[in-house]
């Protein structure tokens, strides 16, 4: 049984719902989803007057998928291909889309690499063990038999270690731009990957992946705009939670949306319709509710 309970009408809810106690699992303390997750806990305890949730860092995308499916957390950020081959997943609903995540490959300006199939050798980190990062640096390297000396670093360690010259790139699956790349354009200097070679076979693949030209203005680079993969986010939650609940969440997801912009600039892309579009995950009785009132 989750934490979430139902005994006291609260403003907003077209029910009775209470004693809420949410722990959500987020990401990085520098990435996005730790950021909207620390809003949004802001804006369902100032609006739904329920205890604050309990914001978790966390390894990422996989990470947060196995904590919803273990109820360790009774939401999550996730990309949408981190639901794929997680045993219970199946029993997972999705509250809404939320803003969507650029393939960031980040190597250093002093080497010559230009192209993925450079990074042969060299010392790469392919993100933190379970995250998404992981995920989608993975598929890319395998799908083109790249073999770089790939370690597992989250964002703020692969940052570091670029710096500190214990790595010649890393990949990144964030919004834009992220602050930890920008400080390293402006001190160490360096250039981002242009997929466009790869991305036709890779996504026929891998459908569940958009591609987008990032302008050069994102972090002043001197290399011009480049063309990189993109991929959705959801905010999950498990089966269970009663759709008061999860209607009353995605409400105040959207009434608070001024709030959540002030937690994070990616906030602003999200919008009512095209948060339905949640393909693998269906929709979560409760937040359907709320479209269909919403008239979306």
């Amino acid at each position: 049984m989750s934490l979430l309970t139902a005994a006291t009408v609260l403003t907003g809810c077209s029910s009775t719902v209470s004693d809420i106690k949410i722990t959500m699992a987020t990401g990085s303390e520098v990435g996005v989803y730790y950021s909207l997750g620390n809003g949004l806990a802001d804006i369902w305890s100032g609006r739904l007057g329920i205890v604050r949730p309990q914001v978790v860092r966390t390894d990422g995308s996989k990470d947060n998928v196995t904590r919803l499916v273990n109820d360790q957390a009774q939401v999550g950020f996730s990309q949408a291909d981190a639901v794929e081959g997680v045993e219970g997943a199946s029993r997972l609903r999705a509250l809404a889309r939320m803003h969507d995540d650029y393939l960031q490959v980040i190597v250093r300006a002093d080497l010559p690499a230009t192209k993925l199939r450079e990074l042969t050798g060299l010392r790469v980190s392919i993100g933190a063990t379970g995250s998404g990062v992981e995920i989608i640096a993975s598929r890319l390297l395998r799908s083109e038999n790249v073999t770089p000396q790939a370690v597992n670093l989250g964002l703020d360690d692969s940052a570091q270690a670029m710096q500190e010259g214990r790595i010649d790139a890393f990949f990144w699956s964030g919004g834009l731009p992220t602050s930890k790349i920008t400080d390293l354009t402006k001190g160490l200097g360096v250039r981002m990957l242009d997929l466009k070679d790869e991305l036709p076979k890779f996504r026929q693949q891998y459908p569940v992946y958009g591609s987008a030209t990032l302008p050069a203005s994102i972090y002043n680079l001197q290399s011009g705009p480049v063309i990189t993969l993109v991929v959705r986010n959801f905010l999950l939650v498990r089966e269970e939670m009663p759709d008061d609940v999860a209607e009353a969440l995605v409400r105040q997801l959207f009434e608070g949306q001024p709030d959540l912009v002030k937690a994070h600039s990616a906030a602003r892309t999200i919008e009512q319709r095209s948060a339905i579009e949640t393909s693998p995950v269906p929709l979560h009785p409760g937040a359907m509710r709320y479209y269909r009132e919403a008239k979306v």
